[in-house]
């Protein structure tokens, strides 16, 4: 028989024998070897991570998304903070779809405002989308738009602080772009947010076209992708009920917090852990 010494060499012999399964009778010891036992991770711990892909809405711009993006990166997540043209749905979609067929693997569309319009569009029969998170954001369905959407409920100031200006085209035809007016872009849009740094977002704002958010829905991923929903209750853009409605009525998981629209900038890691509950659910 072996002395106490011998154990040194029963564990050299199981290290030797991991990974084949193979069981070895050593001094009157069993040895297993396995090595899919503690040296090993699980699997879903190894497959990478989806892309995050972000979707600003109107009166704003990927830089609204800086602090989710700081959260995200921290945990490991590839992050794309895509430039929305808010020129219209069908549109709009078509730039996100094509941004979306140049990532490799899985992707979580995450939209906000009018961008939930887009996600909700772009992800139709784009089988890498495993999820979609919306962030006071619309969730049309077809033949809805933004604007029907938001006056279906009580509560929207935004019409009131909007400034319109005229715009032509190339081939002659005129538009009309709607932005909010700096002096009332605070308590509209950002409420909550620091007054400089709501102060620089006014001033960099991005306009949308208004005939976006009278254009009708044609699809709506929302139907068939899991749904993800933060609701905001202080919201003075898109009101508190109409968020419920699309939210209940997609059966998204959803998430309510006391804030402003621009709940990307006040309460950035609340929006960045619903991505990331979003990222990890199961498919």
């Amino acid at each position: 028989m072996f002395s106490i010494e011998n154990g040194r060499l029963r564990r050299f012999i199981a290290g030797a024998v991991a990974g084949v399964g193979a069981i070895a009778t050593v001094g009157g010891f069993a040895v297993a070897g396995n090595a899919n036992a503690a040296t090993q991770e699980p699997a879903t711990d190894r497959a990478p991570k989806p892309t995050i892909v972000l979707e600003h809405g109107a009166f704003a711009d990927g830089s609204s998304w800086d602090g989710v993006i700081a959260k995200l990166r921290r945990d490991g997540y590839p992050v794309v903070a895509a430039a929305n043209p808010l020129r219209g749905p069908a549109s709009d979609a078509a730039a996100l779809r094509s941004l979306v067929g140049h990532i490799k693997g899985p992707v979580v569309l995450v939209g906000h405002s009018y961008g939930g319009s887009v996600i909700s569009e772009a992800a139709v029969g784009e089988p890498r989308v495993r999820a979609l998170v919306y962030v006071a954001a619309f969730l049309p369905a077809p033949g809805e738009s933004a604007l029907q959407l938001t006056d279906q409920f009580p509560g929207s100031t935004l019409a009131g602080t909007l400034d319109p200006v005229s715009y032509a085209n190339a081939d002659g035809s005129t538009g009309t772009d709607l932005y909010i007016q700096q002096d009332k872009f605070r308590a509209q849009f950002a409420a909550d947010v620091p007054a400089d740094r709501a102060a620089l977002a006014a001033v960099t704002q991005r306009p949308i076209a208004q005939a976006a958010l009278t254009e009708k829905a044609t699809a709506a991923a929302w139907q068939t992708v899991p749904s993800w929903d933060i609701v905001t209750t202080e919201d003075l853009n898109i009101p508190a009920a109409a968020q419920r409605f699309m939210a209940e009525r997609a059966h998204a998981h959803t998430t309510e917090v006391a804030a402003s629209h621009s709940v990307a900038v006040s309460h950035a890691g609340l929006v960045a852990g619903v991505i990331e509950e979003a990222a990890r659910a199961p498919r």
